[in-house]
């Protein structure tokens, strides 16, 4: 038979799965305690008074309390970053990256984080001393453009300060996936690969960019562990997320929720200010020192909209699995790839329900096995999806 069975997890698998949640639930729970206790200290009241004094500008005072709010945050979280991302990921098995790669990579995500924070602070701070009673929806409107500004820079200029992005160096299955892209109708596609061997054992492809930047990325570690059918199933599915407007949807479901966040913000923080301003040590929401006020708020509100936002992320890699079994027909090397990225990344291929409310942006890897054993359409002269999308090969 044909049918790929989903392998049981690992007992490392498990443990891994189980460690996972823990720090999921100690990272959300920092996300509220971190920003309450900058609140009721005073102490971002006080960084916005030194950063007056030594910027005396408005605009100055609000970029510097944003490297100073950048720079404190990362302090307070460095011993669950460093636990995180290089203790645990070596505990499994799962790094090859020394001390030093990993400081240095720390390092560059606290710049960026401060030099992005210091871009947009000023945005919701100027909206808000102009227009109190709808800040929050230009403020939402703001992100459209700022989400797709972010999309088309990252492949092109964040992405290389972490990792060596190279040609294929196999050029026979480069045609073959330039050859897939032609006939799902983004001709003029890039590959990479990227080295990342050097750095971690998990395998990872993924989609990036728009318009001119757009590129499909492949982990050297991923064409090392799969083989070209399977690999060819992968970007099949990076290049439905491409001709099905992932990235556009993506932008504006962003938008939609930055501004209902926003509008939780907004009806909720006028009654907290009222009621403790004494201890936060500001009394309008338009002082920069209520950042942590707008990052607690969000950050909550964000917590309660999970379940919608991971619904509708495994919504679209539910589809981008349909076509790239639509375009490839290969149920085999589909399932059989679902099967490696289980074993190969330590996941659990059968989570509990909450677990995938609240953590999962992709379907369980059971379903996808599954769903790639059972969809075939074509051999029951049902109609596909999304064949009207693909051109005939010459």
């Amino acid at each position: 038979s044909d049918t790929v069975v989903v392998p049981e997890p690992s007992a490392l698998a498990i443990q891994y799965h189980r460690s996972g949640n823990v720090l999921w639930a100690v990272e959300t729970g920092l996300g509220m305690i971190i920003p309450a206790v900058l609140l009721f200290s005073g102490l971002s009241a006080r960084m916005r008074s030194l950063s007056q004094r030594v910027g005396r500008r408005w605009l100055l005072t609000v970029l510097l309390y944003a490297v100073l709010f950048t720079v404190l945050l990362a302090a307070l979280t460095f011993p669950l970053s460093y636990y995180a991302g290089y203790v645990r990921q070596h505990q499994y098995g799962l790094s090859n990256q020394s001390l030093g790669a990993w400081a240095g990579d720390w390092i560059k995500g606290v710049a960026l984080t401060g030099l992005g924070l210091a871009a947009v602070l000023w945005i919701p701070y100027v909206l808000l001393r102009r227009s109190p009673r709808r800040w929050w929806l230009y403020a939402g409107l703001a992100s459209i453009p700022l989400t797709a500004l972010l999309f088309v820079i990252t492949p092109v200029w964040i992405d290389p300060l972490f990792n060596d992005y190279e040609p294929m160096e196999d050029k026979v299955l480069e045609s073959r996936i330039l050859a897939l892209a032609q006939r799902a109708g983004i001709g003029g596609s890039r590959v990479y690969q990227v080295d990342k061997s050097s750095d971690t054992k998990l395998v990872n492809a993924y989609v990036t960019g728009v318009g001119a930047t757009k590129r499909i990325v492949l982990w050297d570690t991923l064409l090392e562990k799969l083989d070209d059918e399977e690999i060819l199933f992968v970007t099949a599915h990076e290049m439905g997320h491409f001709v099905l407007r992932h990235t556009l949807a993506v932008i504006i479901a962003t938008a939609i929720l930055v501004t209902l966040s926003l509008y939780a913000v907004h009806r909720t923080a006028a009654g907290l200010i009222r009621r403790f301003s004494l201890r936060f040590g500001f009394s309008e929401l338009s002082d920069v020192a209520s950042f942590p006020l707008l990052l607690l708020l969000g950050n909550v509100a964000l917590f309660l909209l999970a379940p919608l936002v991971l619904g509708f992320s495994r919504h679209q890699e539910h589809e981008a699995d349909r076509f790239a079994l639509e375009i490839t027909r290969d149920n085999h090397a589909g399932a059989s790839t679902f099967v490696v990225l289980q074993q190969e990344n330590l996941a659990v291929p059968r989570p509990r329900r909450l677990y995938v409310l609240w953590r999962s942006s992709h379907p369980p890897l059971a379903d996808r096995v599954g769903f790639a054993n059972r969809y075939r359409p074509w051999e029951s002269g049902q109609p596909l999806r999304y064949d009207r999308m693909f051109r005939e090969s010459k």
